[in-house]
């Protein structure tokens, strides 16, 4: 009986937890280059829009189980994606974030090329007794890792100072140059069609109002709460200034019993592009990051940023914006400073906004991440033995 040939398309397995904000974006994004190269790309992750909208793109789906955090339910959530692992037979993993991380490498445990990427490290993201178990897991499970994928100089030497020993590949984050943009006409793209932009998302906000704009998920990380602290300070020198606080999350109650009248919270949004565009500056005041997606949005639609000087913050932006732009993290009265001199100095918020945009289509277009992705794969699944599936019962143990 003639045997079909083997298809020699390489099988990618993206594994994802959590499943919404940059992670979501990074996998999808991935998918989608990596889908157009011809490779077969599955994806396994707890489902939601994320798993949607990777069936749309057509890649393979599996739903994994998995909490968001670590907890008591890890061995099962380790069980599942092994048995899925083994279902998909992938020729390399690619596990996204802290959570996926662990488990896809406790599956795995080096039988598989396995790229793990932090998207900002776990150990930065709690305190105590946590941060110590984060900080020696990841010492450990770097053994399992072919490579470290950092999308920062920054976070690889955060990585490296906390001990965390491992073959690192640095590979900036990207975005969608074509979706994030300016308004398409040269018409719009002036003052009448930012106030058109902003009276359709915010009614009672009057034309000349200056807006400003936070998107990310709402959660001690990116630092909102900081931002409400400036916001008081930033309406006495600007007092009809408006602040519009775009995305969802755990924080959310917490900020809004704090938050002014002038503040909106406007909550998850299906599409970002026309709140960016909307505004007279975009702000993300993170207590710590890998790369932030959304300050490269921002300036991909040609509008300024304020950003803490974390990890990733200034190797995203060109020289006359970090020095300008940046401000220490958890310091309301420095980034009250920075957000007011930006809002009552219109050219000069246009001079940043055109170099910004010009770094981020030269520096971060997704399409630049995709190709060393794929670079960094074909690295991995150079020459080496078959794996041999039936010989893997261990896997399970």
């Amino acid at each position: 009986m003639h045997q079909p040939a083997p298809d020699p398309r390489p099988r990618v397995l993206h594994i994802a937890q959590p499943v919404d904000g940059g992670v979501a974006r990074v996998v999808l994004d991935l998918a989608r280059a990596q889908l157009a190269a011809g490779t077969r790309v599955t994806a396994g992750c707890p489902g939601g829009e994320l798993g949607a909208e990777l069936r749309g793109l057509g890649a393979g789906f599996r739903p994994w189980r998995a909490a968001r955090s670590p907890g008591p339910g890890l061995a099962g959530e380790v069980r599942r994606l092994a048995h899925l692992i083994e279902e998909v037979r992938p020729e390399l993993v690619h596990a996204h974030s802290a959570k996926a991380g662990l488990a896809a490498r406790l599956a795995v445990r080096g039988r598989i090329p396995t790229v793990f990427q932090p998207h900002a490290w776990s150990f930065e993201a709690v305190g105590g007794v946590t941060a110590g178990l984060a900080l020696r897991w990841e010492r450990w499970g770097a053994r399992w890792a072919d490579r470290i994928v950092c999308v920062s100089e920054a976070e690889r030497a955060t990585g490296e100072r906390a001990g965390v020993h491992a073959s690192y590949a640095v590979i900036p984050n990207g975005i969608d140059t074509g979706r994030f943009s300016p308004a398409p006409t040269p018409a719009a793209a002036g003052p009448a069609a930012t106030a058109t932009a902003r009276a359709a998302l915010l009614p009672d906000l009057g034309p000349s109002a200056p807006l400003v704009v936070c998107v990310g998920r709402l959660c001690r990380q990116k630092g909102q709460d900081v931002l409400l602290r400036a916001w008081e300070r930033i309406r006495c020198a600007v007092p009809d200034a408006r602040l519009a606080l775009v995305g969802d999350g755990p924080d959310r109650d917490a900020l809004r019993a704090r938050a002014h009248p002038s503040v909106r919270l406007v909550g998850a949004v299906a599409d970002t592009v026309p709140w960016y565009r909307a505004a007279d500056l975009v702000v993300l005041p993170s207590r710590w990051e890998g790369m932030a997606l959304a300050p490269l949005e921002a300036l991909a639609c040609g509008r300024p940023v304020v950003l803490t000087d974390v990890d990733g913050a200034r190797e995203s932006l060109p020289p006359a914006l970090a020095d300008r732009c940046l401000v220490p993290a958890a310091d309301p009265a420095a980034l009250a400073g920075a957000v007011t001199a930006l809002l009552t100095d219109a050219p000069l918020r246009a001079a940043l906004a055109d170099q910004g945009r010009r770094h981020v289509l030269s520096t971060h277009d997704v399409r630049h991440t995709a190709e060393r992705v794929a670079d960094l794969y074909r690295e991995l699944l150079g020459p080496r033995p078959p794996v041999s599936f039936e010989r893997r019962e261990s896997i399970h143990s």
